[in-house]
């Protein structure tokens, strides 16, 4: 019988979970079968069910994984001891990592989390709302501080957040740059076009 390949940083679960996320991104949640999945890992459907309950556990791990990595990042940040514009740019800095080097994961948590099921749904919708709140914050005890240019909070984190998510064509082209140019043109425009009088 076939069993789940995996390495000495990756448990089953985690692999199952990898593959879950490509597989959603690819054929969107409801058109994924647990035996595309099974096929795409490399086992029999029913050998998945060792490991978790349903597809539906799935899409859970896979969107409050990510969420939870962003809540716990922003923690850390608005604890840190430099100015606002230097938090926003350390967000923004965290996000474009998560989207080059997590992209499948981030990408079913943003697009995916609908087919989510309550309580878990309205949890993970105040989950997001309360993040781009506490992102909106930052901006604008910037603003006060004179490091961040007078705007709309609400606005810029909506702009700053779709542009981000603009990173799923840098994966798709043929012909893209660097991780690392990418990352430097974007801390440019996005934090350097809300910055005052700050070198970034």
């Amino acid at each position: 019988m076939a069993r789940i390949i995996i390495d000495k940083n990756s448990s089953r679960k985690e692999v199952i979970i990898a593959k879950a996320a490509s597989l959603f991104r690819e054929k969107g949640y409801k058109a994924a079968s647990m035996r595309d999945l099974a096929e795409s890992v490399g086992v029999e459907a029913a050998s998945l069910y060792n490991h978790i309950k349903s597809k539906t556990e799935l899409l859970h791990e896979i969107c409050f994984g990510v969420a939870n990595r962003f809540m716990h990042k922003i923690e850390e940040i608005e604890g840190e001891k430099i100015l606002a514009i230097e938090k926003v740019e350390a967000l923004i800095r965290f996000h474009i990592d998560e989207m080059i080097h997590h992209y499948e994961e981030v990408y079913v948590s943003d697009r995916e989390w609908k087919h989510l099921s309550d309580p878990y749904l309205l949890n993970f919708q105040n989950q997001r709302r309360m993040y781009r709140k506490r992102f909106a914050a930052i901006i604008e005890n910037g603003i006060l501080q004179k490091n961040i240019k007078p705007i709309d909070a609400t606005t810029a984190v909506l702009i700053i957040l779709h542009a981000i998510g603009g990173i799923e064509s840098w994966h798709r082209s043929r012909q893209k740059i660097s991780a690392e140019a990418l990352t430097a043109n974007m801390i440019t425009i996005l934090v350097g076009g809300i910055a005052v009088n700050v070198k970034v």
